[in-house]
């Protein structure tokens, strides 16, 4: 039985207007059964007394014992005699639980969850990688930094910590987002996957409970797996409910915790000013470290809108931990990425790398300081390219897929669209017969639920993209015509 519990007020207002249907117990039911599906009521969490849950909600206890009744009987909620009632999944919803991502490795990739499985589709569109081509400036800076390159041959090459100018460049950027920082406190990495990778593996413990939001970046998720870390979801499909994320880390005892402040992959929202301050509040008060993870930081869809200032922006006492990239906002290939600590935790980093990989590409290094340079003409660049992107991707939606729900993020690379059932990891395999890859909701969780949610990318041509929403229109009601899948029988 699980550790972590919602009380009656919490819940209450997890649920807010439940419909004002008869009988109001099923409909109490299947609101406490959305909350599960869409992950943000935790699996195995304690639920609220049925006294204590009626008293918020202003109905009887009757009314109360009836909807965990039900939600017993469908699977839901698991009970056991003078130890109360905790949220649960049905077996056939355990059995889409996905396996955990291939490819944690330092330097490995940040997308493409399941490639090495796909099939060598003619004509395949690739639904499941959020990341552009190069931007337009890309060959001057490639040119610029050969040219630059002879300045540095004359030594060894390995720069564990990153070449100095990038570093300075960097840390510049987090100055003018209200952070003052200096190089020394700038460890280059081999892509921000490898990042995330050296400070778990840095920081992080076997067993040790690290808290992660729900839905969230799977290979993040892979690497904790990796580690023995114990997953400690909190769901954020609605936004950050910094109270009981607040909860989950004192009851969980959480010593780090992970989480996408920046145009969240793949909900695309932004945490407001407000909640990164609770949250790093949070962070202190639960003696938690507190990883976040901006590669999506420099994503707006409208580069001269306000900033929300950084994480590290609310943070005194050396708690926050950042993680950058340079693979969205400039290209892929470029495997630079890096971790904004403070200058000791930035020294044991260094060290703790070079058994990894020593250190990263000194050209890759060259080529992502000339973009930096030239920052404003690739983030406008990028700009344009999504807001077009996007509105494609969502007009499409609206005339193909009506049912579908997802709301306008203002910056990132993706949609996250909500069918109107639970079909998500079906439709990914009837889209992949069509030759569209797309990713399901599941793969974005810890525990198997978000069936009902499915990852849509803007960074395909317009045309593509119209061409891909046809191909999942199809999918989808093949789907959706389907008879219901049925668990089998046990033979025994």
């Amino acid at each position: 039985m699980s550790t972590r519990y919602v009380s009656g007020q919490q819940l209450a207002r997890l649920l807010g207007e439940v419909p004002p249907e008869r009988p109001f117990y099923a409909a109490l039911a299947r609101a406490v059964r959305a909350l599960v599906l869409d992950g943000r009521l935790p699996l195995r969490i304690r639920l609220p007394a049925e006294r204590d849950l009626a008293a918020a909600l202003g109905v009887s206890r009757t009314t109360v014992t009836a909807a965990y009744d039900r939600l017993r009987d469908e699977g839901y909620v698991e009970s056991r005699q003078g130890a109360g009632s905790w949220t649960a999944l049905p077996p056939t919803n355990m059995s889409m639980v996905p396996p955990g991502p291939e490819d944690a490795r330092p330097g490995a990739g940040r997308e493409g969850f399941g490639r090495a499985h796909a099939p060598d589709t003619p004509g395949l569109i690739d639904l499941g990688c959020a990341t552009p081509a190069a931007p337009a400036v890309f060959e001057e800076a490639v040119a610029a930094a050969v040219a630059e390159l002879p300045r540095h041959t004359g030594g060894p090459g390995y720069e564990p910590a990153g070449l100095a100018g990038l570093r300075e460049l960097i840390a510049a950027r987090y100055a003018e987002r209200g952070v003052p920082t200096r190089p020394d406190q700038i460890v280059v990495t081999t892509g921000a996957q490898h990042a995330f990778t050296l400070l778990t593996q840095t920081m992080v413990e076997p067993g040790a409970p690290v808290m992660v939001e729900r839905p969230t970046y799977p290979h993040a998720l892979g690497a904790l797996r990796r580690l023995g870390a114990r997953l400690v979801p909190v769901g954020v499909n609605e936004g950050w409910d910094v109270e009981l994320i607040a909860g989950s880390m004192r009851q969980a005892a959480v010593r780090v915790a992970y989480t996408i402040p920046d145009f969240h992959n793949p909900t695309g929202l932004n945490m407001a000013a407000d909640d990164r301050a609770a949250l790093v509040d949070a962070a202190r008060h639960a003696d938690a470290l507190l990883v976040a993870d901006e590669t999506f930081a420099e994503l707006a869809h409208d580069p001269a809108a306000p900033r929300v200032p950084p994480m590290a922006a609310y943070d005194t006492g050396g708690r926050v931990v950042t993680v950058g990239s340079a693979s969205k906002l400039m290209w892929g290939g470029l495997r630079v990425g890096w971790i904004r600590a403070t200058a000791p935790l930035a020294r044991r980093l260094t060290v703790a790398r070079e058994p990894l990989d020593i250190a990263s590409p000194v050209v890759d290094q060259l080529i992502v300081r000339e973009l930096l340079l030239r920052v404003e003409e690739v983030r406008a660049q990028r700009a344009a390219d999504l807001l077009r992107g996007r509105d494609v991707l969502a007009a499409a939606l609206r005339e193909r897929l009506p049912s579908w729900d997802f709301a306008l993020p203002e910056g990132g690379m993706s949609l996250w669209a909500r069918m109107d059932a639970p079909v998500a990891t079906a439709l990914a395999e009837a889209a992949q017969r069509r030759g569209v890859r797309v990713v399901p909701g599941p793969v974005f969780g810890a525990d198997g639920v978000l069936e009902d949610y499915v990852r849509l990318p803007y960074v395909l041509p317009p045309e593509t993209l119209r061409e891909a929403v046809a191909r999942l229109g199809a999918a989808y009601r093949e789907v959706r015509a389907a008879p219901a899948a049925r668990p089998l029988p046990a033979y025994v």
